[in-house]
């Protein structure tokens, strides 16, 4: 969904860690090494999000959304394109960079709009992380129990533009399709589970969207 309007991604061609050291700028020891540096990353990463914008597809969910109820959005991109979109329900299983934390009191802030961040500090003085899972972080079992739960009980699984290789996400497409759903992919490549789909589009996410639910 993020890479057609632009955003650039984080593994494949050109993703950023082919150019960037995720050891560096994207786990919690870096962060405890770097605190400013690793912010600093993250602001790019903010500028780089504000200059793209929701595309066709994101605009098909929303209104899927407004037209039907319990339609729910899993995501494992972290730039909020969804939500500049105005869709809802949106579960961000790998947080949002539009987020801050406070690693010494839990308190969660949103940051949302701006590329810089309106403060690094908490109040009781202790930096504020991006509430962003980073390598070697835990999943939010919140999330996770929220996702289970959904995937588990919904009737149509539609799968957008991933590899289908990042756990736990890479068990949700059997996950459904073993809880009786009808399961759709939308990639313009394979991916390493296409095969147990009951349907597939070979086709970026906005054309593969509109082919389903437009006439378009």
């Amino acid at each position: 969904m993020s890479a057609e309007s632009g955003v650039p991604t984080y593994r494949g061609r050109g993703g950023i860690w082919h150019e960037y050291s995720w050891e560096d700028y994207a786990c919690q020891s870096a962060f405890e090494r770097d605190p400013e540096g690793v912010l600093d990353f993250h602001e790019l990463r903010r500028i780089e999000a504000l200059k793209c914008e929701p595309h066709r597809g994101h605009q098909v969910i929303t209104n899927l959304q407004n037209n039907h109820d319990n339609v729910w959005i899993l995501t494992q991109n972290i730039d909020g394109m969804h939500q500049r979109s105005e869709s809802i329900n949106v579960i961000e299983l790998h947080g949002s960079l539009w987020r801050l934390r406070c690693g010494n009191e839990g308190n969660i802030f949103d940051d949302l709009n701006a590329a810089k961040y309106s403060s690094r500090k908490c109040t009781c003085g202790g930096w504020l992380r991006p509430d962003i899972i980073w390598f070697q972080d835990m999943l939010n079992t919140d999330v996770v129990t929220k996702a289970n739960e959904l995937i588990s009980t919904c009737d149509l699984f539609i799968s957008i533009g991933t590899s289908g290789m990042v756990w736990p996400a890479a068990g949700y497409p059997q996950l459904a399709k073993s809880s009786g759903a009808y399961c759709i992919e939308i990639n313009p490549e394979p991916s390493v589970q296409s095969h147990i789909y009951n349907q597939v589009y070979n086709e970026n996410a906005g054309v593969g969207l509109c082919q389903l639910f437009t006439n378009d």
